[in-house]
């Protein structure tokens, strides 16, 4: 808990030194960590956590969402469409939206479920190869798939900026074009670039190792 009320200080000091409005909601990066690791900070009212694997989400937090009312689970890693329904009984967000028989997918199962989720479109932000995302010159034409021809409720961008590059013009770049189509969410920023991403206007972090420390390296 030290780690997390650490960061928010840091993160109200960017805010107040930038004279800026919002401040960003933390999503507490869980993924690899026990929950016996994680309830200290769900027992003190941070309720946003993010995992990268459906089987280790599932494991972890089924029982914990049927109890905690508040708590908001973000999918962060890439998402398989055939994990689609495991992905829309258990989370609230999903920040790697990237292509159409995704979209498809999780549109037919929110019916089916009669649930409703919230949506970043995943961004390949420099067109690496080895990163999933929608490269910027097809954003408008997915964003109209997923929006107009399906009815999911995207309500924002998200980015990986290159490993070990300046990542504030990539921040910079998604800001442009999230504003393009009057989009209020930005998921930008880790425990490495976080300052950059908030003063680009992120409106939701990213923060693993900035709150529970170094991942256990056999994960």
């Amino acid at each position: 808990m030290e780690r997390l009320n650490f960061v928010k200080k840091q993160v109200k000091e960017i805010i107040a030194k930038k004279q800026l409005k919002n401040f960003p909601e933390i999503i507490a990066v869980s993924k690899t960590f026990s929950l016996d690791e994680i309830l200290p900070l769900l027992e003190a009212g941070h309720y946003h956590f993010g995992e990268n694997k459906i089987q280790e989400a599932e494991d972890k937090w089924l029982i914990e969402k049927k109890n905690q009312k508040n708590l908001k689970l973000h999918m962060l890693g890439k998402l398989q469409s055939n994990k689609a329904k495991k992905a829309i009984n258990l989370f609230d967000y999903i920040h790697s939206l990237d292509n159409e028989k995704l979209a498809l997918k999780l549109d037919t199962y929110q019916k089916e479920l009669n649930k409703k989720l919230k949506y970043f479109i995943q961004i390949n932000i420099a067109e690496e190869n080895q990163k999933s995302g929608i490269f910027i010159k097809d954003l408008d034409n997915f964003y109209d798939y997923c929006t107009n021809k399906l009815s999911l409720n995207v309500i924002g961008l998200m980015c990986l900026p290159p490993y070990e590059e300046n990542s504030a013009k990539y921040f910079e770049i998604l800001k442009k074009n999230s504003d393009k189509l009057s989009l209020k969410y930005l998921s930008m920023g880790m425990s490495s670039d976080f300052e950059e991403a908030i003063l680009n206007g992120s409106t939701h972090l990213r923060l693993g190792t900035a709150i529970f420390g170094e991942r256990k390296t056999n994960q």
